[in-house]
């Protein structure tokens, strides 16, 4: 998940992990990447014009420590309210279709019903971002960022990706994720812009 050999640290100071002491720790172990949360929750009356302006830039962070940090002293999903999303995407890639990052990619996604994993889906979530912060993925470069939505009837994990049109690439993502968050039913892939027409949706 980090660099465990090359940790942060003030300089002259000894190392002390948050495993040596929970509180007054100040060595970090770098993430390979930057990642910032996102907010929204656009209600009934949004649409495409003013969807923007209900996200929300919460936080960007780049150590393990840090994540958890933030993780630890937001708002859980099981008591969001409908219609909320929380996006995390590597920083600098907005969680749009527009964003040149993701213009050309798709998502994975699975719909999970309410009624059978409120009690979960924090664990879901947690296991989602982790598989993505610590590069789980073969092809990490293909992972832009993942979405935790709530809706009325059940809640949706996605994974986007950077392209839509390798097959083994998308498989091998869709795999890795499944496995990660270990959940029961099936992911689908879909793109952004429908390009694809070959056949039958991918699915894991």
């Amino acid at each position: 998940m980090a660099q465990s050999d090359n940790l942060a640290v003030p300089s002259g100071d000894k190392y002390v992990t948050v495993f040596n002491d929970p509180v007054n720790f100040n060595a970090k172990h770098p993430l390979n990447n930057s990642w910032t949360l996102w907010f929204d929750n656009p209600g009934k009356k949004s649409n495409a014009n003013n969807w923007e302006q209900s996200l929300k830039e919460l936080i960007t962070f780049d150590t393990v420590e840090d994540f958890w940090g933030v993780y630890n002293n937001i708002m859980k999903t099981c008591d969001l309210s409908i219609s909320s999303n929380y996006h995390l995407f590597k920083h600098g890639i907005k969680p749009m279709w527009e964003d040149p990052a993701n213009k050309h990619g798709g998502k994975w996604s699975i719909q999970l019903p309410r009624n059978k994993t409120m009690n979960d889906i924090d664990n879901i979530w947690l296991y989602t971002m982790l598989a993505c912060i610590g590069e789980a993925f073969e092809y990490e470069n293909e992972v832009c960022g993942v979405v935790v939505s709530v809706r009325k009837g059940f809640f949706r994990i996605a994974l986007w990706t950077r392209t839509a049109d390798n097959q083994d690439m998308a498989m091998s993502i869709g795999r890795t994720l499944k496995k990660s968050i270990n959940v029961d039913g099936q992911f689908e892939f879909q793109p952004h812009h429908e390009t694809k027409t070959s056949g039958k949706p991918w699915t894991v």
